[in-house]
Parts: structure tokens; C-alpha cells; sequence
């Protein structure tokens, strides 16, 4: 089965008034599948295939001859060398649409797009499924559910069983792939720093405690997480900072693109042990910080959102800042709704006044109201902020 997705949109607009799109985002997000459903006549190519990428760098002009009627070269992060020539036919045909480009390693495909594209490309992210698209295909009953899955396509087309998908995608992306893009030598020092940080989801992020841990200098554990991050495995959320007479946390928080790899690498097999796990609270506050990001990527927004946390403990989840103006989101793991949720929103509210725009708890009680100018949500019915 074949969902819309909510990028869809944006992509078509785009295609209108682009020569060349490009979607980036993880491997197995959807972005072949989407591509393809969207332009059933353009001319497909993965260059992932041996054959394909050897023919388009051997003769490249042979290669895009027939691109005058659209073109998708998929994963062109591995034939970075045709974009010049990408560049100069959209140069003399002008024709909108005419290239559709995927690529799942940011920095690499980043690179050459800013440098051969820049003002003929329209770029767009796309992560794995929302809340809001999986519904199409099977409401879950409940959010430990969500955790357990995550949101990868395959697992949710194909009833694929979470565990066996996450293992597969960790050998295979995250161990083989990234282990040759980083030359990292130490595969079972890697493999060990890849889940410690998943035992950190929502945690600040201190490189110089995973280097004691590991035995592995800072430089390396710092380079190490930004392969990580430029592959689309890990977020790193950044504190919001003014200066505002605060002594201000100046780390990020880590979460995971998605929140289904992450519990696979806590070890998590089953719903029974996501419940009595001490993290499924850090996990559920990763799955709303997706969700949120998801819709701003889908709308081809900036990600312009933060956490607040100062020396003296006060915190709140989530900013989401436009313009001079800011939304607030606690995020709250628990069924009951208890006063003290608000704590953190509230005490924003009185330092920064009228530029808070909104204010939200989202939780996973059933009970949906706004008290006091904090509108309490549940989880399932995160897309509304």
C-alpha cells in the first residue's frame, strides 16, 4: 500500500517552479517511493547500481541526454560529478521539474548541490512517516506502540517486525555505510558509542563523558556524532539562547530521527519491557520533537526549534521561534494530567510576555482543554501545533 505523503505537496509546487528538486533525508524514508509515485513519467536511475553509476560517470552528456522529458537520479551523492553537468542543460533548457534528485548523506550531496545549484534547486527533507500519515494505514492503540515501531515506511507497508528492520538497518546503514564514510577503524568502539547514544535520548549531550566511557579521544567522539547527525540518525536540538540576564545550558539535547531505531538500540524487544523502561519517558519526549519537526520539514520550514534550561533548572521542552514570536511545548510521558506540567511554560510566560504566542502541554491523558491560556493536547494530536 502506497501512502500520500505530506510532502507531497510542497514537492509538486516546487517541481512547477524548479528546474532541479532535491529531497534528502535517512535511507529508507520513503524518498524513492515518493519521487517515483510523483512523477510516474520521469526517467528513473538509482545510482546505487554499479552498472548505472559507472555508464553516467563515463559519459555523463550520454548519460543526461534524454533528461529533456524529467529526469530522477536517485542517491546522487554517489556521482557528485554530474551536477556541473546537471547545472549547465537546466542553464539552457530552463525546463521546470526536469531533475528530481535524492540523497541520504546531508554533507556529501549538500556540498555539491550549494556549489553547482545554487538558485536552479529547490531542496526538501523528508523523515519517516508522521503519526498522521500511519493512520491511513492502522491506528495504533496505543503510543507505546509508535515507540516500539517507529515510523520507518517498510515497517508499516510491509508489517515487517520492528526488531528485525532496526537490526538489519543498523548493520547495514549504520555499521557498513557510515563505519566507510567515517574510516572508522574500531567498529565495536562505534557500535558501542552508537548505543550510548541512544541511552542518552533527551539528555544533554557531553562529548567528554562518551570519550571516558569509551576510552576514545573527544575530537574523534565529536566526529563520530556529526556523521551520525549529517546521516540522519541523530538530532541535535540546540538551547535557546538570549542574552536575558539567565545563566543559560548552551549544549544540545540528543534525539533520533527516529524513535524505533532508538529503542532497538536500548534493547528494547517487546511493549511489556517499553513500559517498565526508565527511558520510555526520554523516547516519548523524541517521538513529539519528531512529529513537530516532521511538519515543519513537510512544509519546507526551517527547523527553528530549541529547548530552554538554565542553571537554575527551569526548562521547557520544546520553543518553536517565528520571528520575534515564540510557541512553548512541555512534553509530558504520563496519562494524568497533574498542575505542575504547566511549571516550566509558566515561567517562561512571565520572562518573555506577549512574545509567546502559544503555549501547549502535549501528554497521553485523553482529557484536551486550555487552562489558562496552555492548551493540554494528546499525543496523538500533536500535528496541530
Amino acid at each position: 500500500m502506497i501512502i500520500k505523503r505530506d510532502i507531497s505537496k510542497k514537492l509538486i509546487e516546487y517541481a512547477n517552479q524548479y528546474p532541479v528538486v532535491t529531497i534528502t533525508g535517512p535511507r529508507q524514508s520513503g524518498k524513492t517511493t515518493l519521487v517515483r509515485t510523483t512523477f510516474p513519467n520521469h526517467l528513473y536511475f538509482s545510482l546505487e547500481n554499479p552498472d548505472i553509476k559507472e555508464f553516467a560517470l563515463t559519459d555523463p552528456r550520454g548519460f543526461l541526454e534524454k533528461s529533456s522529458g524529467g529526469m530522477i537520479l536517485d542517491e546522487i551523492q554517489n556521482a557528485p560529478e554530474l551536477l556541473s553537468y546537471i547545472q549547465g542543460i537546466v542553464d539552457e533548457n530552463n525546463l521546470s521539474g526536469q531533475f528530481i534528485l535524492t540523497g541520504s548523506q546531508q554533507f556529501q550531496l549538500m556540498k555539491g548541490v550549494t556549489q553547482s545549484l545554487a538558485g536552479r534547486n529547490a531542496l526538501l527533507k523528508l523523515l519517516p512517516f508522521t503519526i498522521h500519515e500511519t493512520a491511513s494505514i492502522k491506528k495504533e492503540s496505543s503510543i507505546d506502540s509508535y515507540l516500539l515501531k517507529g515510523f520507518y515506511p517498510r515497517v508499516w507497508e510491509k508489517g515487517l517486525d520492528p526488531r528485525q528492520t532496526y537490526m538489519d538497518y543498523f548493520q547495514t546503514y549504520i555499521q557498513r555505510d557510515l563505519r566507510d564514510l567515517a574510516l572508522i577503524k574500531d567498529l565495536s568502539a562505534f557500535q558501542r558509542f552508537v548505543r550510548l547514544c541512544a541511552g542518552r535520548t533527551g539528555q544533554i549531550f557531553v562529548a567528554s563523558n562518551l570519550s571516558n566511557e569509551l576510552g576514545v579521544s573527544v575530537p574523534t567522539i565529536k566526529s563520530w556524532l556529526s556523521i551520525l547527525e549529517t546521516s540522519y540518525v541523530v538530532f541535535l536540538l540546540q538551547p535557546y539562547y538570549e542574552n536575558i540576564g539567565k545563566q543559560l545550558v548552551k549544549s544540545p539535547k540528543l534525539y533520533f530521527y527516529d524513535v524505533g531505531l532508538a529503542s532497538y538500540l536500548l534493547g528494547i524487544e517487546n511493549i511489556n519491557q517499553l513500559e517498565r523502561d526508565p527511558l520510555r519517558g526520554a523516547l516519548f519526549e523524541n517521538l513529539v520533537i519528531m512529529e513537530v519537526l516532521k511538519k515543519r520539514y513537510n512544509l519546507s520550514l526551517d527547523a527553528n526549534i530549541f529547548f530552554y534550561r538554565d542553571k537554575q533548572q527551569h526548562e521547557v521542552d520544546l520553543i518553536l521561534k517565528r520571528g520575534n514570536e515564540l510557541n512553548l511545548v512541555e512534553i509530558k510521558s504520563a496519562k494524568t494530567f497533574q498542575p505542575d506540567f504547566f511549571k516550566g511554560n509558566n515561567y517562561l510566560r512571565k520572562i518573555f510576555g506577549d512574545r509567546i504566542k502559544e503555549s501547549y502541554v502535549v501528554y497521553n491523558g485523553e482529557m484536551e482543554q486550555e487552562i489558562k491560556g496552555t492548551k493540554l493536547i494528546n499525543v496523538m494530536n500533536v500535528n496541530q501545533i
